[in-house]
């Protein structure tokens, strides 16, 4: 074993492989193990001609903090609560008027 190795070959040493009759016969049971995580090859003629990888979730876009600073205006008072709309939620009828 090469341990200055770099890790990216690591899945393929320990990756069951299955010929393509066999893959396409088992797809659906192969595609479960790759969501587990598993790395599975496919043989054509005993050369390895595809991998089954688990997929990368979609990648967000970095967040830049303050990138809206300057471009967007909140009122001082928008977190005021109305008096009126307050006691209307506190007392008002529970049910929606019928009409």
């Amino acid at each position: 074993m090469n341990w200055g190795a770099p890790m990216s070959k690591a899945p393929e040493a320990v990756a069951k492989a299955y010929n393509l009759a066999e893959a396409k016969a088992r797809l659906s049971h192969l595609i479960q193990r790759v969501e587990q995580g598993e790395v599975i090859l496919i043989k054509r003629y005993g050369r390895v001609v595809a991998k089954l990888v688990p997929a990368e979730a979609p990648s967000r876009p970095k967040r830049t903090p303050g990138v809206w600073k300057g471009k967007v205006w909140i009122a001082p008072d928008f977190d005021r609560v109305d008096v009126e709309i307050a006691k209307l939620m506190e007392e008002g009828p529970v049910e929606p008027s019928s009409g």
